[in-house]
């Protein structure tokens, strides 16, 4: 298990630079397996580095897709799957371990489409203004999958939203539930970016 200081959606990449020792090892023993995939928790309350953190009960299963070796690091890119609720915590073996119960992908019904097309038009206008402000992680113009429940998630992770309304929508019991939180939170959102926008405006004249 990888407790971060954000979540991870369900299909959307993660890049992580790793140097702590208890990862690295974690790491190692992961790269030896068949099938690398770690649990990916949001760090309620602490930090990254050095253990003793509280964290939460719904996290994102990561498959490894590349590694490439540093001098005293590693850099990781995995992307999310399905997602999973920890049952119990273990102690640490130097890492995290936990047993995981996987959640069912999310269904579908081809009546929300119209719901999913403007939660797409919502996430890229507010990301795009988030961009403005240097405060976007994704590209706004980024491509989504055709697959709508996979559009969905990476819509979710694209929204310029904190850590913790971001484990809100990774909570989402349907997709319909997913994407209309989705439109609700930017919604929320946009109007604390453009007052910033204009105050940043209003900076640069001065």
């Amino acid at each position: 298990m990888f407790p971060l200081g954000s979540p991870l959606l369900p299909h959307t990449p993660l890049a992580l630079r790793i140097f702590e020792p208890r990862y690295l090892t974690m790491m190692g023993r992961l790269l030896d397996a068949e099938d690398p995939v770690f649990g990916v928790v949001l760090i309620e309350r602490g930090h990254e580095a050095g253990g003793g953190d509280q964290r939460a009960s719904i996290g994102t299963l990561a498959r490894i897709v590349r590694v490439e070796v540093g001098a005293e690091d590693l850099h990781v890119l995995a992307v999310g799957g399905e997602r999973a609720t920890v049952d119990r915590w273990r102690d640490d073996d130097p890492h995290p371990v936990a047993d995981v119960t996987p959640i069912p992908e999310l269904d579908w019904d081809d009546a929300l489409e119209p719901v999913r097309r403007e939660a797409e038009r919502v996430v890229r206008r507010v990301a795009t203004l988030a961009s403005t402000l240097g405060e976007s992680q994704w590209d706004p113009n980024a491509a989504v999958s055709e697959d709508p429940v996979e559009s969905s998630w990476q819509l979710a992770a694209m929204a310029p939203l904190g850590a913790y309304d971001q484990y809100r929508l990774l909570q989402a019991t349907s997709a319909g539930g997913l994407l209309r939180s989705v439109i609700d939170l930017c919604l929320e959102e946009e109007p604390v970016l453009v007052a910033r926008a204009s105050d940043a405006r209003e900076d640069d004249d001065d």
